[in-house]
Parts: C-alpha cells; structure tokens; sequence
C-alpha cells in the first residue's frame, strides 16, 4: 500500500469514528469474538431503497487481515 495513502486515510479515520462512535465499538466487539469459521455479513440500503447484500465466511487469511486493522484503528 502507498504510504501516502495512509497519511490521507488517516484524518478519514478519525472523523468516521467521531461520526458513528458505536458502530466502531460494535465492530470492536465483534471482531475480538470472530475466529475462523465465522461468517460476515453486510446489507446495505440506498436512500432509495435498493438493497445490496453479502457474506463471508471467514479463513486463517482473513483473521490476520481483521488484526492487523484491528491495530490500525486503534493507532
């Protein structure tokens, strides 16, 4: 990744955490009972209704990925 655009990703960071506070401690808590196996999923709605649905199941690959954001946020 460009170093560049983690000084940019960054202040984003910080303001999405000022902007939804309990959605970050959601995913906190979440991510600290999340082991291999576990399945994800995400629904998102539009303003105008559309919805758009996904799901993971979770690998040894995707744990080391969720702890190394997991020290991200927190930094």
């Amino acid at each position: 990744m460009n170093p560049l655009a983690l000084v940019k990703i960054k202040p984003l960071l910080k303001s999405f955490k000022e902007n939804h506070p309990k959605f970050l401690m959601f995913v906190r808590k979440a991510l600290k009972e999340t082991d291999e196996e576990s399945v994800v999923e995400v629904k998102i709605t539009t303003a105008e209704g559309k919805e758009f649905f996904t799901n993971i199941k979770i690998n040894n690959q995707d744990m080391e990925l969720i702890k190394e954001m997991c020290n991200f946020m927190h930094s």
